[in-house]
């Protein structure tokens, strides 16, 4: 059904008066109007569903009086859900010009309630996006803004990595406080963040959300919900900031831990760890790094609880400040020297 929103007008008296503007487009109609098509390069898909829209919005929580920023509007059907919750302030940050109209409209028929900013989400500054005012700290209840968005598969696993680091550095949108997020993601994507030790989706992300954040699967969307319909369901997630991270190590440093660990996901842990270390040092180092966090060199890496994983950070960023170099040491870059040193020199001079 369409979105009815109310206008308030203050009279003469002071008394308030609404008055029910008329009734919007549908979101397929939008869809007509404007010739919209989703761009199979940006995996865009349609969540045209307004109960399935309303259900995300409630998972956010209570949104009344909130500054809510919205990623990816699309044609407007999650944005129709939010404005219908008393918002006190919507913005929302949309890449594709094509989408601009349809939302103008929503913004006209909520005066004064929503903004409209044509730009990245993964450049836009949302620290700047709403009054500082809002602030709470860090140690209290989270602030009244939210992150929602119905997040395109192609950005939303480094969308989430960008915004886990602002969690972790308490910058970008996170300088209101505790800013709670909702977004959807690929299902794939979405038991990985909220996989529990020793679980066969246990990953890289799992690790690196739930030691930042209460990580919380609310519900899937079945893949015909969409239009065009991906080839996978969806899954919503709702993560809240801890007050205090389960690992008290820089971001960079945990990342590079728990991304060298999972390297060989189906070995034993220290299969990963080892590439942490340059050759020359390497089973000196690993042995020590291990014997150190007191871990199972035996371990899967998705055996490993977060706890562990604290163990490693800790011991690692130990090792780095006995050993000049260490963290910028790269894997990769020695494997690549030296191939180059056991080709045949004419082939080392070719560009």
């Amino acid at each position: 059904m369409p979105l009815q929103t109310r206008a308030c007008t203050v009279t003469t008296t002071g008394k308030m008066i609404s008055s029910r503007l008329p009734p919007l487009p549908t979101i397929g109609e939008i869809i007509k109007l404007y010739k919209l098509r989703a761009k199979k390069q940006l995996s865009q898909n349609f969540l045209l569903d307004l109960r399935l829209t309303d259900k995300i919005v409630r998972h956010a929580g209570n949104l009344k009086n909130a500054y809510v920023c919205e990623v990816g509007p699309g044609p407007g059907g999650i944005t129709r859900s939010i404005l219908n919750t008393g918002i006190a302030e919507l913005l929302v940050v949309e890449k594709d010009t094509r989408f601009i109209p349809g939302l103008q409209l929503l913004a006209e028929a909520a005066p004064g309630k929503m903004r409209i900013i044509h730009g990245d989400i993964l450049t836009y500054k949302l620290e700047r996006a709403f009054p500082k005012h809002f602030q709470n700290m860090w140690e209290g209840d989270p602030p009244n803004v939210h992150i929602i968005g119905n997040l395109p598969f192609s950005v939303s696993t480094p969308l989430i990595i960008k915004w886990l680091e602002n969690i972790a550095n308490r910058n970008g949108p996170f300088v209101f406080g505790r800013t709670q997020m909702t977004l959807t993601f690929q299902k794939e994507v979405a038991e990985r963040l909220t996989a529990s030790t020793g679980s066969r989706q246990r990953s890289r992300l799992s690790i690196m959300a739930q030691y930042l954040c209460n990580v919380k699967s609310c519900f899937t969307i079945p893949g015909r919900a969409f239009v065009p319909k991906p080839k996978v369901d969806v899954g919503v997630v709702h993560f809240v900031p801890l007050v205090q991270p389960q690992i008290n190590q820089p971001f960079k440093l945990v990342e590079k831990v728990v991304r060298h660990t999972f390297s060989f996901k189906r070995k034993y842990c220290r299969r990963g760890v080892e590439t942490l270390f340059p050759e020359a040092q390497r089973l000196q180092l690993t042995e020590q790094m291990l014997c150190i966090a007191d871990v199972d060199p035996t371990l899967r890496p998705g055996e490993l609880s977060i706890t562990q994983f604290r163990a490693l950070s800790d011991a690692y960023n130990q090792l780095c400040s006995e050993n000049q170099n260490l963290f910028t040491y790269d894997f990769r870059e020695e494997l690549r020297q030296k191939k180059l040193l056991h080709k045949p020199n004419n082939q080392r001079n070719v560009r």
